[in-house]
């Protein structure tokens, strides 16, 4: 079998693909379909939900709605916070077989000092001296979904670059920058992320939308707009992996629409060293495992390797 192992900064992860933060939940689906799922998950490395300093309701319902070749939703990242997220989530994230990614949202430059402070005072009681090759940090500056906080600080190249200095003087270990596609210029943010000490960027979250109730002609959405994922983006992501790519030096998550193998190896083609499952993932589970699988004979048949294909697309003839 074609090895598929990559690096993303300190974490080894056996294959390129992993979960879009928000889109799986690893222990409820091992209560619907068996403890295979936490023993054997079908990510290279698991990312819960948002995490989020102190307790959220999230949005007003009606929070998710299928769309043409997509998903739209306005959650609100919805959560019990950090506290609660530390005593009951973190240990049984630490019992899984493959790195953790925890995706943390704030308000403010403090909330996210203070989230990534509180994470790393667990992990080194946790797992002194070990939890850096395990576990990840990705900082959700850009949640389409809330009306200030995350959502601002990641169309703001400054505020952008603020953030991710303030958290890597606190976290020693993997720290991604999650960027927005709802900006002028991605490259912009993603070089200031890079200046300010990120180790990978992730690319890209939801783009902003409405949808009208046919019925009522006025937003379906409780929250009015939300965040469009699925196939539907699949082309804007892509170009959004391709100019970050030629933009800066770090490694990239890239996300966006992805459903089959050839849609990863697109986006590795691209400039993705790590492809994420998002909302095709809610079809099936176990998609991720399945483009792995896919993907190791894709790149086989032409007799290439997982870091042949990295930018594959930049390459002159």
């Amino acid at each position: 079998m074609t090895d598929l192992s990559v690096r993303l900064g300190p974490l080894r992860l056996e294959h390129p693909l992993i979960n879009c933060s928000g889109t799986m939940e690893l222990f409820e689906l091992a209560k619907a379909f068996g403890p295979r799922f936490v023993e054997h998950p079908p990510v290279a490395a698991y990312v819960p939900k948002t995490v989020t300093l102190q307790p959220r309701l999230g949005n007003p319902p009606p929070r998710i709605l299928e769309t043409a070749a997509g998903l739209i939703n306005a959650i609100g990242l919805p959560g019990p916070g950090l506290e609660v997220f530390v005593g009951e989530e973190l240990p049984r994230l630490l019992a899984l077989p493959c790195p953790v990614i925890v995706s943390v949202g704030g308000f403010s430059r403090e909330e996210y000092v203070a989230l990534a402070g509180g994470l790393k005072d667990a992990l080194d009681v946790a797992l002194p001296a070990e939890w850096t090759c395990r576990m990840g940090l990705e900082l959700n500056i850009s949640c389409p979904n809330v009306r200030s906080g995350c959502a601002s600080i990641g169309a703001d190249a400054r505020e952008t670059e603020g953030v991710v200095a303030a958290v890597r003087a606190t976290w020693p270990g993997l720290l991604v920058a999650k960027l927005t596609p709802n900006v002028t210029d991605m490259t912009e943010i993603g070089r200031a992320a890079e200046a300010a000490g990120a180790d990978a960027l992730a690319a890209v979250n939801t783009y902003k939308g409405l949808v009208i109730d046919r019925r009522t002609l006025r937003p379906y959405l409780g929250n009015v707009t939300g965040g469009l994922s699925g196939p539907a983006i699949k082309p804007l992501a892509l170009r959004a992996v391709y100019e970050l790519y030629e933009a800066v030096a770090l490694p990239i998550v890239g996300m966006g629409g992805v459903e089959t193998a050839d849609d990863v190896l697109e986006f590795m083609a691209c400039g993705a060293t790590v492809v994420a499952v998002g909302s095709c993932g809610f079809k099936d589970p176990c998609l991720a495992w399945h483009s792995s699988r896919e993907l190791a004979i894709a790149l086989s048949d032409r007799d290439l390797t997982v870091s042949d294909v990295v930018g594959w697309a930049h390459r002159e003839v």
